[in-house]
């Protein structure tokens, strides 16, 4: 059984991504899927507004530059490989424009959004 720690940040990073997603429809994005896990790697978000597919990684942390050095290259490397996975299952997508976003969460402010934060 995972202990209380984890589950607490299983639920924190549950509303972290819910808020990012909620965030992300205000901007006029659609929520094309929600924590995606594959074997190869898992997207918090993918998202898309108009001709733009968004694979998009969400940090909670307790300050801005914490959220945005949370995801190492090789997480980020994890995420595009589960991007080229879940996008061979999706051939309508490869007409799309696709890039990283990170959204940073952080107490007492507005998300952040970071469009094409990363490239592989």
């Amino acid at each position: 059984m995972p202990s209380r720690d984890r589950r607490g940040a299983e639920r924190r990073g549950r509303r972290a991504e819910t808020l990012a997603a909620w965030w992300l429809r205000l901007k006029g994005y659609s929520i094309v899927e929600t924590r995606l896990r594959l074997p190869v790697g898992e997207i918090d978000l993918i998202a898309r507004r108009g001709g733009v597919l968004a694979f998009v990684e969400v940090k909670q942390r307790a300050r801005l530059a914490d959220s945005q050095h949370a995801v190492t290259h090789a997480s980020w490397r994890r995420i595009a490989r589960a991007a080229e996975v879940w996008a061979a299952r999706h051939p309508q997508v490869s007409v799309l424009d696709w890039r990283y976003d990170l959204i940073a969460i952080t107490a007492r402010n507005w998300p952040r959004h970071y469009k094409d934060y990363w490239r592989p």
